[in-house]
């Protein structure tokens, strides 16, 4: 396989390319020992990235002269009250066959450049505390562990969780 990225495409996910993102999603969830909690399909990424309001922005990489994408990058604006326009990037994931190529940090630089674009002045992401590889790449390029920093931990609501909130 060649190593360079000469053979690789970066761009826009396409609504045709959902059926290949939610591929790579339950990948990257294998990875991170979650599969059973991937619920995402073709046709509610379809609706959440491409629909009328789009929730999301997502970005891929290809393979030249094949049909199956090797990663993607999927993001969306949040907004601080301390500092405004922010993008989170939710999922960054490369095939484990097409790594060590740059692939990875050219759909981060992508990401990055559309938040600049966009005004955004920060970039978020959550990252598993076991995986140690991808939390030393993210922090030698800059970001911080705000839960070691500043002691901030994610919290997260499930819908049944919501609706049981909402009707209480």
């Amino acid at each position: 396989m060649d190593n360079s990225l000469s053979d690789i495409t970066i761009r826009a996910a396409k609504p045709e390319d959902c059926h290949e993102i939610v591929r790579l999603i339950k990948e990257l969830a294998v990875f991170e020992k979650l599969e059973d909690q991937v619920k995402m399909t073709a046709e509610v990424l379809q609706k959440d990235c491409f629909g009328d309001r789009p929730l999301c922005y997502c970005i891929v990489a290809e393979q030249q002269d094949s049909p199956e994408l090797v990663g993607y990058a999927l993001y969306f604006s949040i907004y601080s009250t301390f500092e405004g326009a922010s993008l989170h990037l939710e999922d960054l994931y490369v095939n484990p066959a097409y790594r060590g190529r740059g692939i990875g940090t050219q759909l981060w630089k992508r990401v990055t450049k559309h938040g600049l674009d966009l005004g955004c002045n920060r970039l978020q992401l959550t990252v598993l505390g076991w995986n140690t590889k991808a939390k030393d790449l993210y922090t030698h390029y800059g970001f911080k562990d705000l839960t070691e920093s500043e002691g901030w931990h994610l919290m997260r609501m499930s819908r049944a969780t919501m609706e049981d909130f909402v009707k209480g």
